[in-house]
């Protein structure tokens, strides 16, 4: 992605709401991240699809360097492969079924375990050609009741995964793998979870954990979470054994089981998925492997979610503040829209002439830099904006540069150093 002008650029910020219930929902319509199209289905516009394309890229490129390869596999299924697995009934009242033009029954795939299978079926012969992890950023469609703004919608996108083992061992091992992969994920985004056992419910299989992000308010999940920093212990109210981590009063218990730590209870939202799901789909699906020793056995198989489209609202959950968004800047880098706003007084003479060069150059060092160059836009409009969208460093060229001139580089949190023009230039493209 590339900086781009206010005058040139769509975005659909707004300075009223239009209704929503939920404040996180709100922000994410005034900030020009989403339009509802009906209920459960949300559009992307160019603000908030350079976040979603930020957090893939971040997703992907983990995947990637824990030896992942990247696939596409048809969201469009028919039964019969959802037979084989015995799945077609598992998903009713959430799966999106309808019949084609010569009456023969399909669906939308929720998920795609059958998929994977079919697409390895027939290549996939030898205990040598495991072990495989495959994953895919696709959309995925489920008739789920909608609510909580992205939280919960009928289409959303997600990463998922899917390994395929010899051994039950080789399963286990590339199963820490992803779940640290999450892990680094998760820290890379600016996002702090906590990893809760949970239950495999319709994907079967016998072992797996839920990453949940703890909110304030606005979750879809009770948890109990350990405040302690690099602890991950959490327990959601969906697990049997909740209520033994949670005072009547609605407080955590005082010691987490893990590191001792105060335990703290409140609200998450589940952003990521690791599943065990061993010989569940080989057996149904007929996936089988030679041997060295000359038998077959069936395919070991893990699955690994991330709920792409949650995680946007989930980063306005954890760090937006009255202002606007907030998005977090860690080592990695941020998922913000734009990562300089280039604000100036007033866009005339030599004020005009340094901020075009500030956005040019950032622009060709790669940074995403957003200038605001309407002439239209007050000064107030345009630091309120800047601040609406999250940009993490403002580019400030008021009084004091046409007194000094130097610019003032302002972070979302209100922090300001002075530099000059080159300075600043080669610090933020640097």
């Amino acid at each position: 992605m590339v900086g781009v002008r206010r005058s040139d650029a769509f975005l659909a910020t707004s300075r009223e709401d239009r209704g929503e219930a939920r404040d996180d929902v709100r922000l994410a319509v005034r900030a020009g991240l989403v339009r509802q199209f009906g209920s459960g289905l949300y559009g992307f516009a160019p603000t908030g699809e350079r976040v979603r394309r930020n957090v893939i890229d971040v997703v992907a490129a983990e995947m990637d360097a824990i030896g992942g390869q990247r696939v596409s596999l048809p969201q469009l299924n028919y039964r019969d492969v959802w037979e084989a697995s015995g799945r077609w009934g598992s998903f009713e009242g959430e799966m999106f079924t309808l019949e084609n033009r010569d009456d023969v029954e399909m669906c939308l795939a929720p998920s795609h375990e059958e998929g994977v299978v079919h697409l390895v079926d027939g290549f996939v012969r030898s205990y040598d050609d495991l072990p495989l992890l495959l994953y895919q950023v696709e959309s995925k469609h489920r008739d789920d009741h909608a609510r909580n703004g992205l939280l919960r919608t009928k289409e959303f996108t997600m990463k998922d995964a899917y390994s395929l083992h010899a051994t039950e061992a080789g399963l286990r091992e590339t199963y820490r793998e992803v779940r640290a992969a999450y892990e680094r994920i998760f820290d890379a985004l600016g996002l702090d979870v906590v990893v809760c056992e949970a239950d495999n419910a319709a994907m079967g299989g016998s072992t797996s954990e839920e990453f949940v992000a703890p909110v304030d308010s606005g979750g879809t999940l009770d948890v109990v979470a350990c405040e302690r920093e690099g602890c991950r212990f959490g327990v959601t109210d969906e697990h049997r054994d909740f209520g033994a981590y949670r005072r009547e009063d609605g407080d955590g218990v005082d010691a987490c089981p893990d590191c001792g730590g105060a335990l703290r209870a409140t609200e998450g939202v589940e952003v990521g998925h690791v599943f065990q799901l061993g010989t569940r789909y080989s057996d149904a699906m007929d996936l089988r492997v030679d041997t060295a020793d000359g038998d077959q056995t069936a395919v070991e198989m893990g699955s690994y979610g991330i709920g792409v489209t949650r995680i946007v609202q989930t980063l306005c959950l954890q760090h937006a503040d009255a202002d606007g968004c907030r998005w977090p800047v860690t080592d990695h880098g941020t998922v913000a829209p734009y990562e300089v706003a280039v604000v100036p007084l007033s866009y005339e003479g030599d004020a005009k002439d340094a901020a075009d060069r500030v956005h040019d150059e950032l622009e060709a060092a790669g940074v995403d830099c957003l200038l605001f160059d309407d002439r239209e836009q007050t000064i107030g409009e345009r630091f309120a904006e800047s601040d609406l969208l999250g940009a993490p460093t403002k580019v400030v060229l008021g009084n004091h540069y046409a007194e000094t001139g130097e610019v003032e580089l302002e972070s979302r949190d209100d922090d300001t150093r002075y530099r000059d023009l080159d300075a600043a230039i080669a610090e933020l493209g640097g």
